[in-house]
């Protein structure tokens, strides 16, 4: 919930979760909202497998099917 938002210190746990969420992008926005600190706590193993796992699973928010109902009620 941190979309754009910087914090002075980001602290992030590297630990035990599903490789579905351990993603470079996650990492990437970690590391970007610290403005003055980034702490990683963890292990570098899982570190350089987050850097690796550049996997994008589709999201299905269903905000394409929202969109395409306000776009065609506005042609009726």
């Amino acid at each position: 919930k941190s979309q754009g938002c910087e914090f002075p210190v980001v602290i992030m746990p590297i630990s035990g979760f599903p490789p579905m969420l351990a993603t470079r992008n996650l990492l990437y926005t970690a590391i970007t909202r610290g403005k003055k600190l980034v702490i990683l706590v963890g292990s570098e193993e899982r570190m350089h497998r987050m850097i690796d796992n550049n996997r994008i699973d589709e999201r299905y928010t269903g905000l394409e099917a929202r969109l395409r109902e306000v776009d065609m009620g506005r042609l009726l």
